[in-house]
């Protein structure tokens, strides 16, 4: 971990120093403020001690960074065009990283302090988002190159279906439980059962649900939550330090091979389709194989001169660290375009779904060796939201287990809204996809509680549906403006 620092200078090592810190305390408070995801339920129900509870729910947040993978985590860093990440400098870098994460981390704390269970997920968009047509609009760029509004759209439509998912399946789930067990003890509240049979535990079934899912809920959430804040990482150690993170320099020469023969299977894929991309891929130009542009940006025209260029410049390497700094820049640069460019040809018409299947696999090739994390990285992100997990979490409880509905919660109501959050989130984490633990548990609660017409409280819903809609776009402007500010006093 320590040799990222050799070589910089003081300036440098002291911004990477700061850089890790803000990534580091976004996740730290990401921690405490998502907790009642994972704990409300049990803390609210007593299904388990609040300090036992809280504990617990920071270990397998833990466990979930450590084991979920990078797929999440790169899906929010394709949210800024494949331009700014190949061609991101030093002085840039910083200012891009700093302001997103200065306001991330200011709407996170806020809301948290107020209570309202805001999502850390449209906040770390919104704040991407922003720092992308803030950049646009300070190169002079168009603002629609400003952002990959493809990604965005997808990542956007998931975060927008998962609570309408979750508040229709956890009302469906209630429903289904009352019409088989009408009479059980599952559809009391705590203080109900408490006056008529003077228990405080759930019946042991119940509670036993209750906690499985509320440690499903913290795994879930880890791996979703956690590799934001590796993506976070992974973009400030390319923009900052980008000769020893642009590539995976412990790759294997398997995983080399890997890219340089899925260079040439694109190449072969592409040709085999000139009827359908040839006009879109310049595929019949003669001069198809001239040098790449000085000034390097991903054209599709230049395609196949940058599958030739890749493979030249991997052609007998079996070791990224032989590579020079600036080799390994380029390579860098060539798999992106690469991968951007087969991500555009998938997308459009005419390409048979057999193809395109086969496309995707080519892609997971090509960037197997620049989608990746140190496990230094994975550690220090897990140790950092396990850690907020086990504090902060009162304010937040409250308001899940108890203002959002007019009654309280019952226990079906509270095995409900949590099973449901653990499938739904566990099921995005299978695609990649970034969703809100936040929305995706609140809105299963109140579809229990419409369910079971308890009805709702009006200002709790109409809190939390205000944070959901300013959220993204304050985190934008928020973070757009530091971008600009910052960008016409450093650069």
């Amino acid at each position: 971990m320590f040799d990222i620092f050799t070589g910089l200078t003081p300036w440098v090592t002291v911004s990477l120093i700061l850089a890790l810190t803000f990534v580091l305390a976004f996740e730290f408070i990401n921690g405490f403020h998502d907790t009642a995801n994972a704990v409300a339920t049990v803390i609210y129900t007593k299904a388990m001690p609040a300090h036992l509870a809280v504990v617990a729910s920071g270990i397998f947040n833990f466990l979930g960074v450590l084991l979920g993978g990078v797929g999440v985590a790169y899906a929010i860093v394709h949210l800024l065009p494949v331009e700014l990440l190949i061609d991101v400098d030093t002085g840039r870098g910083l200012v891009m990283v700093f302001s997103m994460l200065t306001a991330a981390i200011a709407w996170n704390f806020g809301t948290w302090f107020f209570g309202i269970p805001a999502s850390s997920s449209h906040t770390l968009i919104g704040s991407i988002l922003g720092v992308g047509l803030a950049n646009a609009w300070v190169t002079s760029a168009p603002l629609s190159e400003g952002v990959n509004w493809r990604k965005a759209s997808e990542i956007g439509m998931s975060l927008v279906v998962s609570p309408l998912v979750g508040f229709l399946i956890a009302g469906l789930f209630l429903i289904l439980l009352k019409y088989w067990w009408p009479l059980s003890n599952m559809h009391v509240t705590p203080n109900q059962r408490r006056e008529l049979i003077d228990k405080k535990r759930p019946p042991f079934w119940n509670r036993v649900v209750l906690i499985m899912s509320a440690m499903g809920m913290s795994f879930v959430h880890g791996s979703n939550d956690g590799q934001k804040g590796i993506g976070l990482i992974m973009l400030v150690l390319i923009g900052i330090v980008p000769a020893k993170f642009v590539l995976d320099v412990t790759a294997t020469p398997y995983e080399i091979k890997r890219s340089y023969d899925a260079a040439q299977h694109l190449s072969d894929f592409y040709e085999r389709n000139t009827h359908t991309l040839g006009e879109f891929l310049a595929l019949n130009q003669a001069d198809r194989l001239n040098d790449l542009p000085k000034v390097y940006r991903c054209d599709p025209a230049t395609t196949m001169a940058t599958i030739t260029a890749l493979r030249t410049t991997l052609t007998g390497v079996r070791d990224y660290a032989t590579l020079s700094s600036e080799k390994r820049i380029q390579v860098r640069r060539y798999l992106l375009c690469l991968d951007d460019t087969a991500r555009k040809v998938a997308a459009r018409p005419g390409l048979p779904a057999r193809e395109k299947s086969d496309l995707q696999k080519l892609r997971k090739d090509l960037v197997s060796t620049t989608e990746y994390s140190p496990f230094w990285v994975i550690l220090l992100v897990a140790l950092a939201l396990g850690i907020g997990t086990m504090i902060g979490w009162r304010r937040v409880v409250k308001t899940v287990g108890e203002k959002i509905g007019k009654q309280g919660m019952t226990y079906a109501q509270g095995m409900c809204a949590q099973v449901t959050a653990v499938l739904a989130i566990g099921f995005a984490n299978l695609y990649s996809l970034p969703v809100s633990t936040t929305h995706v548990l609140s809105s299963g609660v109140a579809g229990t509680m419409v369910a079971n017409k308890s009805g709702l409280h009006k200002s709790t819903v109409r809190t939390i549906l205000t944070a959901w809609v300013l959220t993204l776009p304050a985190a934008m402007l928020l973070s757009a403006g530091l971008f600009w500010s910052a960008s016409k006093l450093f650069l």
